[in-house]
C-alpha cells in the first residue's frame, strides 16, 4: 500500500511512502504521530489503521482542519 505524507507547502507535491516503511518507523520508536495528505482516500486510511492495529498497536485517527475551506484538512494517525 502506498500513502502520501502531508505537504509542507500548499503548492508542492506530497511525498509517497510504503506501509512497510511506516511500520518500520513505528517499531523503531515505539510510538509515532504521522500526518497524511488529503489526497489519500478514506478507504486507504482505514486500511492503514487496520494494518497497524493487526500488529498490536493502538491507533488514533482523525481529520485535522487547518483552514475554513472544505479541502483544507489532513489526516493524523497516532500509533502507540
Amino acid at each position: 500500500m502506498e500513502l502520501l505524507f502531508a505537504r509542507n507547502e500548499l503548492n508542492e507535491k506530497p511525498k509517497k511512502v510504503q506501509l512497510d516503511k511506516i511500520k518500520e518507523e513505528l517499531n523503531k520508536d515505539g510510538q509515532k504521530i504521522f500526518y497524511f495528505d488529503r489526497d489519500n482516500s478514506h478507504k486507504d486510511m482505514m486500511a492503514l489503521v487496520d494494518a497497524l492495529e493487526a500488529d498490536g498497536n493502538n491507533v488514533y485517527f482523525r481529520e485535522v482542519k487547518y483552514g475554513l475551506a472544505d479541502d483544507e484538512y489532513m489526516y493524523e494517525v497516532h500509533a502507540l
